[in-house]
């Protein structure tokens, strides 16, 4: 498989990958909210990824990226390097195959994610929170095993797995969406679904969703010219500090409508209504796309403009400490 992503690569991971085919949920208060919010009637469906096997969408990726593998490398096992959701996706993954996994974590990743990677059998190994220790560290393990790496983000066979939470959101509402909105960090999850989106309902815009803190996707869009976040960038949606990745950019720029970011405070408001409104744990990186359509003056602009009515929003994944999302609703009262 090329670095080129089809439909057809993502519908055959839809056929190949044994995951949940999560619901999409709804909230009439938080439409109430947005609807005001955005001096339009809007219709919001969620696309709830925090009730998907290892608490987030990366189990789609690892999934059909270890299932990919021949015997000969799989007896070797696979190697990678996140902050979390991936870890422990590829943990699940390799597990189910019956393979090792070694993962390499930044010992600032939050203490929850890097035991649910140990709990699926993965071997952990820790390093420096940088990108440079990440990779040196998988390079190394890497060369000591025979592991195949497999990257979070920058692998067309994790992509084309992402892909499949906009194949499934598609196929579940009767009625298209105007628009379907993603989080974005290192692009993985954007590129795919962005894929699947135009081959199947081009008539649908898609939009990032970003943190301002952490907003090279939004740089890079918005001036046509590769951006890179400042080593050591830091946001409360520890998912998406990653920058956007090389396959990820030639995709965003062609299929990706609009990027809009939103501020610290305005995640962790709209993370708060979903645990309250919803009843979802999710966690601050999920945030990203409700906080868009409830705070950013350019969307409500756009949806305007658009006449953008049905919203679809990926909610991205649900592994946080509960301890640790106390204190951000305290801290951004």
């Amino acid at each position: 498989m090329t670095d080129t992503i089809t439909i057809e690569d993502i519908q055959a991971a839809a056929a190949r990958i044994n995951v949940h085919r999560t619901p999409i949920l709804t909230s009439t208060a938080i439409n109430t909210l947005a609807s005001e919010n955005a001096g339009a009637p809007l219709e919001l469906f969620f696309k709830c990824e925090p009730l998907q096997k290892t608490g987030s969408f990366k189990i789609r990726g690892a999934t059909n990226a270890v299932e990919l593998l021949t015997d000969v490398e799989a007896s070797k096992g696979v190697v990678t390097h996140s902050s979390g959701n991936h870890a422990q996706a590829l943990a699940y993954a390799a597990r189910a195959r019956g393979i090792p996994a070694y993962v390499i974590m930044p010992n600032t990743s939050p203490q929850v994610k890097k035991t649910a990677v140990k709990g699926y059998g993965a071997t952990v190994i820790e390093c420096e929170p940088t990108q440079e220790s990440r990779e040196t560290t998988a390079q190394k393990i890497q060369q000591e095993t025979g592991a195949t790496f497999i990257h979070p983000y920058n692998n067309p066979h994790v992509i084309a797995g992402q892909g499949t939470i906009a194949l499934e959101a598609i196929a579940q509402e009767q009625r298209s969406f105007d628009a379907l909105i993603i989080p974005v960090g290192g692009g993985g999850m954007l590129s795919g679904n962005s894929i699947a989106t135009k081959a199947l309902s081009p008539k649908t815009l898609v939009f990032a969703a970003e943190p301002l803190e952490v907003n090279d996707a939004f740089q890079t869009f918005t001036t046509k010219e590769r951006t890179r976040n400042k080593v050591g960038a830091k946001s409360v949606a520890d998912g998406l500090l990653t920058n956007l990745g090389d396959i990820a950019y030639s995709v965003v720029m062609k299929n990706v409508d609009d990027i809009f970011v939103v501020t610290e405070k305005e995640i962790i408001q709209a993370m708060q209504l979903i645990w309250g409104r919803m009843k979802l744990c999710i966690e601050p990186s999920a945030a990203v796309g409700l906080a868009v359509v409830l705070y950013n003056k350019a969307f409500h602009s756009r949806v305007q403009k658009d006449s953008i009515k049905r919203i679809g929003i990926i909610l991205s994944g649900g592994n946080v400490d509960f301890a640790h999302a106390i204190d951000l609703f305290e801290k951004f009262k």
